[in-house]
């Protein structure tokens, strides 16, 4: 009756534990340029409470996934290959993938046409019926839908953008490099580089249909070079992070029309800096309190605190601790900061301090060629 009572008792903390071990784990997922070394996707197991990664290894192989994202249920995974040609087409794809939540592994569903070159970033809906994506080169958004086993639909919304701005050699036309959905899911923003322009979409998510807002779109100073977004959790907030002005833009958000109005420009750069650097990644902390951006360049991150008017205030710029630090990503917990470089020095590890939001190097790194996009899974 002991022994009985004992295996009980201990079965019950089996499982009351393992829950919470599973929900201090996450799986990273890294997108690579496949140049150099590198074939395509490859993934980490990581300890949230410690920061500590464990290789997994290439998880799929593909041509340039340049930027991954993870449907809302955690079962599939997307990627913009960013590449000019596709069967044939004059365009780039994107790749659908399910998820072994087990092993982390990829299991490849399908790859569509993005209808445009140089696919660059995309993004999953909140209902999981449809994919975004962005595509550079040819500068246009597309939507796909989702199909139940998580596999992509052709096309089934697209805009291409038209026109120039200041910069001869980098706007000579479109160049769409992001995708971001509103916290309610009704529209999307898209920075467009070339156009130096901000679009604001309305989404149908259940068709995989979007249409222009009105307003269509806000324009940002000539030469700044729009690149990225993030909205802050309370959804009042946009933050821009421009690539050639290597400057954040903070706008006010409009939830009922998606319109943008902008109240602050702040630099990321130190002022005595007079070498060639451009922005690149941008996200606020899962508190709200802090902001992050990469410098490609002075290959660095700017921290800024952000006050309850959404008010940006440079706190410190860090060395990020490799070369071209073209993406980086807070873990679910909001303890770790991850950098990776694309041109060496692979992915570096910092502890956030959450009452500050300064960042501390760990020492530890991730040896993962041509890396540019770090997405996490929690909870596998």
């Amino acid at each position: 009756m002991k022994t009985l009572r004992k295996l009980l008792i201990g079965a019950a903390l089996l499982a009351w534990i393992l829950p919470l071990a599973v929900a201090q784990q996450a799986i990273l997922y890294v997108g690579t340029y496949t140049r150099g070394g590198s074939k395509g996707i490859y993934a980490y197991r990581f300890d949230l409470s410690s920061g500590k990664a464990t290789s997994i290894g290439l998880v799929a192989e593909t041509p340039n996934p340049t930027f991954l994202a993870i449907s809302p249920n955690g079962r599939f995974l997307y990627a913009a290959n960013e590449t000019n040609e596709y069967q044939g087409e004059k365009a780039g794809s994107v790749s659908a993938y399910a998820i072994d939540r087990a092993s982390g592994q990829l299991k490849p569903l399908n790859v569509v046409s993005a209808r445009g070159t140089g696919p660059c970033h995309l993004v999953v809906d909140h209902t999981g019926k449809c994919v975004l994506a962005a595509n550079y080169n040819s500068g246009s958004v597309a939507a796909f839908p989702v199909h139940e086993d998580g596999s992509l639909g052709a096309v089934s919304s697209f805009e291409q953008h038209s026109g120039s701005s200041a910069n001869p050699q980098r706007q000579s036309g479109p160049h769409s490099h992001s995708v971001v959905l509103s916290p309610d899911n009704r529209f999307f923003l898209s920075a467009d580089l070339g156009l130096d322009e901000v679009f604001t979409y309305r989404l149908d998510p259940a068709k995989a249909v979007f249409t222009p807002a009105v307003p269509p779109f806000v324009k940002v100073a000539p030469g700044s070079g729009p690149r990225h977004i993030a909205f802050h959790p309370n959804g009042k907030f946009v933050y821009v992070v421009n690539e050639m002005a290597s400057k954040v833009m903070a706008f006010s958000y409009d939830a009922a029309t998606g319109g943008l109005s902008q109240f602050q420009t702040i630099a990321m750069l130190p002022e005595a800096f007079s070498g060639v650097s451009t922005a690149a990644e941008i996200e606020v902390h899962p508190s709200g309190k802090f902001l992050y951006a990469s410098n490609r360049g002075h290959d660095s991150i700017a921290v800024y605190s952000i006050d309850s008017a959404g008010k940006l205030a440079l706190v410190d710029i860090v060395p990020s601790g490799g070369k071209t630090p073209r993406n980086f990503a807070i873990d679910p917990s909001g303890a770790w900061l991850l950098a990776a470089h694309q041109d060496g020095g692979g992915i570096t590890l910092f502890r956030i301090d959450t009452k500050t939001g300064k960042l501390a190097r760990t020492g530890d790194a991730l040896d993962v060629p041509l890396p540019v996009c770090l997405v996490f899974l929690k909870g596998h």
